[in-house]
């Protein structure tokens, strides 16, 4: 479980991880809004495409990069049933259940390709960019982009903290498992239920240990965030050749595919 979340792969070295955070987000977000705005499905798929070859390139096993989409891939498959059977008017097929008849329409099936595959796409691009991106330097491009520093904070303490109460997640559920907590469903509801009053119980006094703790360092409201350099001549560089080259692939496909 915690092999998804690791950001193991954006401390190695390779070409993606020596760009400057900065140069690497201002492409990421123009992929997410163009991958948001596209009315066709071939440039979300042609940048999960991209995204999911550019993950195998750095070395992240196929396993685990399919692991890690695995989720939204869950999302867009209810997406996708939902749309074709609330949307359109063009019946496809019809299902029969209990006593409501069910029919799929072939504008809500497009329909919901469409949205999954935007969902597929911006995803991609999260999980390539935070692959080969510390976090702390995410988190240092955000103060410089002049994000409003409480968020940042509070994402930087959310990100932390998310790994510690996982380990003590599963801690708990190797202990209930070890007690057959899971060994029927009645026991695995009441172990799920103990496990969620657990994490929330332990999470709020996290809080008030990690705030106490921050208070006695001399914590005022505000934490502080070392410098980050100006661009390089080649960072902007880079940036004049990428954004029109996405805005180009983007036009076309949605012009021409």
């Amino acid at each position: 479980m915690f092999d998804i979340f690791s950001d193991i792969f954006a401390c190695r070295e390779n070409v993606f991880t020596r760009i400057d955070p900065r140069v690497k987000m201002v492409p990421a977000i123009a992929l997410i809004l163009s991958v948001v705005l596209s009315s066709k499905v071939y440039f979300p798929l042609t940048v999960l495409a991209f995204c999911l070859s550019a993950m195998l390139m750095v070395g992240m096993p196929i396993r685990l990069a399919l692991l890690r989409i695995a989720g939204p891939m869950g999302i867009v498959a209810v997406l996708v049933v939902l749309q074709a059977f609330l949307s359109g008017s063009t019946p496809l097929f019809t299902l029969d259940f209990l006593s409501w008849k069910l029919t799929a329409t072939e504008e809500g099936l497009r329909r919901g390709i469409l949205i999954g595959s935007r969902v597929l796409g911006a995803v991609s691009v999260m999980l390539l960019f935070s692959s080969v991106t510390p976090a702390y330097k995410i988190f240092n491009a955000l103060r410089w982009f002049r994000v409003p520093e409480g968020w940042v904070e509070i994402a930087l303490l959310v990100y932390r903290y998310t790994f510690s109460l996982l380990d003590q997640t599963s801690d708990v559920i190797t202990a209930q498992s070890t007690r057959l907590g899971y060994s029927s469903v009645g026991k695995s509801l009441s172990s799920m239920g103990v496990l969620a009053g657990t994490v929330i119980t332990r999470s709020m006094d996290q809080a008030m240990r990690t705030y106490e703790a921050m208070t006695l360092r001399g914590y005022e409201g505000s934490m502080h965030f070392a410098p980050l350099p100006g661009l390089k001549a080649t960072d902007i560089r880079n940036l004049a050749i990428v954004l029109p080259l996405i805005l180009t692939v983007f036009m076309l496909m949605e012009r021409y595919a």
